[in-house]
């Protein structure tokens, strides 16, 4: 048996293993702390939860919209930029209808954001306008208006759209005529009556938007609605309404007793 030499070191057992967990980070990871979930994880849930059980009634415009950019953020909180949104806008249906380039203005809203927004604008519209068509106009006049509203009120310039009803008043054609300005658009009667003739229709309904928000009718207006009826009528083409949609709600001239 040989004498240890003077090179040879006698350790404790376990000494050298001990020291290694100390020093050593552990390669499985087990020794480490698990990284907190963001504290907007469970808000998330919390919020889906509301909605599940109560309904969109239950839930501010903001939290709305929040439900929104859930699917197009989703790692980072979204309730400021929800408030962003509506605080410079003013309402949850001016933020959907939006142009894109204003909605990346908003810190927060890139363009994939502002994209997802205008499709479930583009979603909403539809669906109302589906309700419409094929269906008897004059007794569902709540959905027409509600449609019109939808797809007019928040734009920038002013739009003409016409209504083309068949003998039973059910929708054949939703048009925009034309787009013009902050308060002007251009309308030839003439092009109103033709393109209802050519499909063949027997009724219209006018409608445009005034985007000042208020919607009485100007004398232009009245005065233009007066002429497509003068024109219209012996054509067999009769003219139900025209509509002026705002902000601020709606006009009816053949309620007001302009026409």
């Amino acid at each position: 048996m040989s004498p240890a030499g003077p090179e040879e070191e006698t350790e404790l057992p376990g000494l050298s293993e001990a020291g290694s967990s100390r020093h050593s980070p552990d390669a499985t990871g087990s020794d480490r702390q698990a990284s907190p979930a963001p504290h907007h994880d469970g808000h998330r849930d919390r919020l889906r939860e509301r909605f599940a059980a109560a309904g969109a009634d239950a839930l501010a415009d903001y939290e709305l919209l929040e439900l929104i950019l859930f699917r197009t953020i989703p790692r980072r909180d979204v309730k400021p930029i929800a408030k962003a949104l509506i605080a410079r806008f003013g309402s949850l249906a001016e933020v959907l209808n939006a142009p894109r380039r204003r909605l990346t203005e908003v810190a927060g809203v890139k363009d994939a954001v502002a994209l997802d927004l205008s499709i479930v604008a583009a979603i909403n519209q539809r669906a109302m306008r589906s309700a419409v068509r094929r269906r008897e106009v004059l007794s569902s006049w709540a959905a027409v208006l509600d449609y019109c509203t939808a797809a007019m009120a928040h734009e920038s310039r002013e739009q003409f759209r016409i209504l083309f009803l068949d003998k039973k008043n059910a929708l054949i054609a939703d048009e925009v005529q034309g787009t013009g300005t902050v308060d002007h658009t251009p309308v030839y009667p003439r092009e109103v009556v033709r393109r209802a003739l050519e499909l063949s229709a027997t009724a219209i309904i006018l409608v445009h938007n005034h985007p000042s928000g208020d919607p009485t009718p100007s004398r232009a207006d009245i005065e233009m609605t007066r002429t497509i009826a003068e024109i219209a009528r012996p054509l067999g083409i009769e003219l139900h309404d025209h509509i002026i949609i705002g902000k601020a709600g709606h006009a009816s001239l053949k309620g007001l007793r302009l026409i």
